[in-house]
């Protein structure tokens, strides 16, 4: 049995309880909030659990293996440090930390202590995501070209981190999941309409080697929400509506071969249009398939699906965003080693 303690019950804390709750070979000992109301309520549908104001209650518990963090994004990194200081495994939420450096200190820390970083990038647990992991991995959409994600809604406006911080580490986390092959750069363009720095629309492109593009178009001021991705590959094709109730996924038997005509000095292009097929996915509560994850993870001592690696390449991603947003869309390298040689980008994130 896993002892574990909640750190922030307001938005997604509610969730997160209530699955660990529901978890095999797990007891959710204790939550930690600040306002007095909230633990009220905890205390209405959970008598059973200890409810406290400080957050160190929890991490200097030792009864408590493990520490779940669902609180703002700068306050991930201390939490999380001093839970890992004191041995105790940690699950954060999306996006991991503030930046790359905070995500790789914890990272070594949880290595010196042997015990189990992980974040929580719930759609990897989905049923859509994995038959669309396994679509990429068996090549039935042939060679990948590109993944173009739409995820916008009218608010929440946040108040620390801007639109893409907020939205994109969702499917950027797809993006890395179900992509082996790793980006070199990133541009983005982003544009606040609330004067304070903090965009609520953006786009976001990430660059590959290859010739596979991903884009994200992420909004806080959509009249419509729209949670939709597409995944294009030479032989079929996948779109991807989390808004749909049952047909999340359709995959698109439809592709296009092109041939050079070098008397006419263009290009011939065939387009080949087929059947849709819906597959039948897995119905569990992703959430409940992700706590389940991170505890027999630490009992097997195994690495889980949303691993502190794949959070920290998110990270990375958002970080260089930010500096691409604030240099006008300038290019920013995200690994120098993968670049093309006739690539002309302007500047190299270290």
């Amino acid at each position: 049995m896993v002892n574990v303690g909640i750190i922030g019950y307001g938005y997604w804390g509610p969730n997160l309880v209530r699955n660990f709750f529901a978890a095999e070979d797990c007891c959710v000992k204790a939550v930690a909030d600040s306002r007095p109301e909230r633990l009220q309520q905890l205390g209405k549908v959970y008598p059973t659990i200890k409810g406290v104001r400080d957050a160190e209650d929890i991490i200097y518990d030792p009864g408590i293996d493990a520490v779940i963090i669902a609180t703002p994004v700068s306050t991930h990194f201390t939490l999380a440090w001093k839970a890992l200081a004191e041995g105790k495994h940690v699950l954060i939420e999306k996006p991991m930390t503030s930046s790359t450096e905070e995500a790789g200190l914890l990272i070594n820390l949880a290595e010196q202590k042997r015990v189990l970083l992980m974040v929580d990038h719930t759609f990897l647990y989905t049923g859509a995501v994995q038959k669309m992991r396994q679509l990429v991995e068996s090549q039935e959409l042939g060679n990948i070209k590109y993944l173009d994600s739409t995820r916008i809604n009218l608010g929440l406006f946040q108040s620390d981190i801007n639109v893409l911080w907020d939205l994109a580490p969702h499917d950027i986390s797809i993006l890395n999941y179900i992509v082996d092959e790793r980006p070199y750069s990133v541009n983005a363009t982003g544009i606040t309409h609330t004067n304070n720095n903090i965009e609520n629309i953006a786009y976001l492109t990430v660059n590959y080697a290859s010739g596979f593009i991903a884009h994200f178009n992420c909004s806080w001021t959509s009249p419509v929400k729209v949670r939709m991705m597409l995944v294009g590959g030479d032989q079929k094709m996948i779109l991807y509506n989390d808004l749909e109730p049952t047909e999340k996924i359709k995959i698109y038997d439809t592709g296009y071969s092109y041939s050079n005509d070098e008397e006419k000095k263009r290009v011939l292009v065939d387009y080949r249009t087929g059947d849709i097929h819906v597959p039948k996915l897995a119905t569990t509560e992703a959430l409940l398939v992700m706590a389940n994850d991170f505890i027999s993870s630490i009992q097997e001592k195994k690495q889980p699906k949303s691993s502190c690696h794949l959070g920290l390449d998110v990270v990375r991603i958002l970080e260089a965003s930010n500096k691409s947003i604030k240099q006008s869309g300038l290019e920013v390298v995200l690994d120098a080693s993968t670049v093309p040689s006739q690539s002309s980008t302007q500047e190299v994130l270290i």
